[in-house]
């Protein structure tokens, strides 16, 4: 018995070691940096407390990735009703029906989506945290974590088809925001950067 205790402990550890901060990071573009760090401890307590009951249906990636988006919507939605603001979610179901017979086609990322991947920077942050939670945690999930279509149809409990189509819709809102607010030009390093386009100042007539 002792013997069990310790190989899950050992298990748990090299786990946590494995993931801990590759999921802090994660829950940091979905939620922010702030909630970060709190909102990962509260993950790790629930692979912890499931571990035991893991039969492996899915990768234990998966699994964890799974739990740290659940985590983070759930509070993404406390913090919208702190705010006072209504939270509307579409169901997934409606969603699927809404684009039964739209074709997807499999896009490369732009040159901005490989900004926002390479560089988490205020402007570029700024933009993507105003995607639709939807949008902005499968953008997260494919081109930051880098995980495929079907381990990001497991984690969201929805289907690939349902997974390519809120990508290609993530990143066309992206590349329509960055365009709008931002100036992306080259740096002395030859490499793409971005810039916040400020808003000039009105001054009434008097």
């Amino acid at each position: 018995m002792i013997n069990e205790s310790m190989a899950f402990d050992q298990a748990f550890q090299d786990i946590y070691l494995a993931f801990n901060e590759k999921i802090r990071r994660y829950l940091a573009r979905i939620v922010n940096e702030t909630e970060a760090d709190d909102l990962a401890q509260d993950v790790f307590i629930k692979v912890g407390r499931g571990l035991k009951f893991f039969k492996g249906k899915s990768t234990l990636s998966t699994w964890i990735y799974k739990i740290a988006t659940n985590a983070a919507l759930d509070r993404l939605r406390a913090l919208s009703l702190q705010k006072g603001a209504a939270v509307v979610q579409r169901g997934d179901d409606d969603e699927e029906a809404e684009d039964r017979y739209l074709r997807v086609e499999d896009h490369k990322p732009s040159l901005e989506t490989s900004l926002i991947k390479k560089e988490m920077n205020d402007c570029i942050r700024g933009i993507a945290d105003g995607l639709p939670e939807n949008y902005r945690t499968v953008l997260v999930l494919s081109d930051f974590e880098e995980l495929s279509s079907g381990e990001i149809a497991a984690i969201l409990g929805i289907s690939a088809d349902t997974v390519k189509i809120r990508l290609h819709r993530a990143r066309t809102r992206l590349r329509k925001e960055l365009k709008a607010k931002c100036n992306l030009y080259r740096d002395d390093r030859n490499e793409l950067a971005c810039e916040r386009i400020s808003t000039p100042l009105r001054f009434k007539e008097k």
